[in-house]
């Protein structure tokens, strides 16, 4: 079995300034978007069709940072620890504690991108479809972060498995390191379907309702070699909070995609 290597969550240190690991993958997340984003615009011919200018993506990174972090923190507040923030207050704003809700985020964007659609003057969906893609690589980003922070670490695993690993700050099982493999199944599985289905002109809300099926999707079968939160729901080993927040996707995505294509022909 592997041992949890015990990364210091504290990448630099420069007097009272300590850099977090956590906070540097939030970075790269933004970093990747920005850059996948001009390359999107800058290489693909219906980016150009559809008028998008390299000069937006500022915009669109704004309004999405502070939707994914508003958001991402309420949904942790929400979603999953309301008794804790509610005795502590103040530990809502430190973000660098970890504590992100992707479902909380993902709504935090919606509204964002929403906000965004009124400055513009481009259809949401236009919108949500140029992002979908981009947007994988930074789950991965962040799931990575949470490895490093040693949280939301997997079930109990077979000792036999080879990758299994003993988190020794938990116990002294062995387990899933189901942050890496929500950061293979959310992040770099989900960006290959992603990137390749929207290399070709699609209807307009094909790409997002294929994201929204497929990170609904993988969070679900990942979710069962992850250790269940406890969630506003209580405690469950059959549907956890993560899945009955992905339930949703999944269904809102078939719909999306289903009217897609529809509206095509």
């Amino acid at each position: 079995m592997l041992i949890y290597p015990k990364i210091d969550p504290i990448a630099l240190e420069i007097g009272p300034l300590a850099v977090r690991w956590y906070g540097l993958m939030y970075l790269a997340a933004f970093l990747q978007f920005w850059w996948l984003g001009r390359r999107r615009i800058l290489k693909h011919p219906q980016m150009a069709k559809a008028g998008w200018k390299v000069q937006e993506l500022d915009d669109l990174l704004f309004y999405g940072v502070v939707g994914v972090i508003a958001g991402g923190r309420l949904g942790q507040v929400l979603f999953y620890e309301p008794g804790y923030y509610l005795q502590q207050p103040l530990e809502i704003l430190a973000v660098w504690h970890g504590g992100m809700s992707f479902h909380g985020g993902f709504l935090g964007v919606l509204l964002a991108m929403g906000w965004y659609v009124r400055k513009s003057g481009r259809a949401w969906l236009e919108i949500t479809d140029f992002i979908a893609p981009l947007v994988p690589l930074g789950l991965a980003a962040g799931r990575i972060g949470n490895f490093i922070n040693g949280e939301l670490w997997g079930r109990v695993a077979d000792p036999d498995l080879p990758w299994a690993m003993v988190f020794q700050h938990v116990d002294l099982q062995p387990r899933h390191p189901s942050q890496l493999y929500q950061a293979g199944l959310e992040g770099v599985l989900l960006f290959i379907v992603l990137w390749l289905y929207s290399g070709k002109e699609r209807p307009r809300g094909a790409v997002s309702g294929a994201f929204l099926i497929g990170y609904g999707v993988f969070r679900f079968v990942a979710e069962y070699f992850r250790a269940p939160d406890a969630g506003i729901f209580g405690r469950s080993d059959v549907i956890s909070m993560g899945q009955w927040l992905s339930l949703p996707m999944v269904f809102a995505g078939m719909a999306m995609m289903a009217w897609a294509l529809r509206s095509k022909n």
